[in-house]
């Protein structure tokens, strides 16, 4: 690899990683100074909570970059899971008995360090793997871990989005404007 290849690719994941972290900070700052009991509150017609969003996050960018070092094997069969798994899975999107928001937020921290390192020590973005079995991908689709990166970025800007709705209807709070 050349210094100017080697630069370029460095600067491609400096990009995507403060991208990323943008994104997280946004997420995480809509639970400030919130108790367990409002992190895990309905705030509209939805399901979501604010912690059961950081929950959900953690969850996505953990499996995410599991499939980034091993394929579609570190990704659930959707297409073979039973209404218990979806119930389990539904329960990331919620705040359970004896799951406090502090937890929640390490639980966040440790997984996005764990994402940063690994984005730093991949030998190369365009690795990639097929797509987990699931009815919205593609058969025999792939994805590289550039694009995984980008969708870990689009999947926390987005759920950012949600929980500051639900923020602000919880008590008027904003984490813009």
């Amino acid at each position: 690899m050349t210094e100017t290849t080697h630069n370029t690719a460095t600067a491609e994941r400096s990009d995507l990683l403060e991208t990323l972290a943008k994104h997280r900070h946004f997420l995480r700052f809509t639970a400030r100074d919130l108790t367990d009991e409002q992190a895990g509150q309905r705030t509209t017609a939805s399901e979501l909570c604010i912690g059961g969003l950081i929950k959900h996050v953690t969850s996505v960018e953990r499996h995410w970059a599991e499939f980034i070092q091993h394929g579609p094997s570190a990704m659930p069969d959707f297409t073979a899971m039973t209404e218990a798994d979806f119930a389990k899975r539904a329960d990331e999107f919620r705040m359970l008995p004896g799951e406090t928001l502090a937890g929640v937020l390490a639980a966040y921290e440790k997984v996005a360090r764990q994402t940063d390192e690994l984005v730093v020590a991949l030998p190369d973005l365009n690795i990639s793997h097929p797509l987990p079995k699931a009815p919205w991908n593609e058969p025999g689709a792939r994805m590289s871990a550039r694009r995984v990166l980008l969708h870990i970025i689009a999947e926390t800007a987005q759920h950012a989005g949600h929980a500051d709705i639900l923020r602000e209807s919880l008590d008027g709070a904003k984490s813009m404007g």
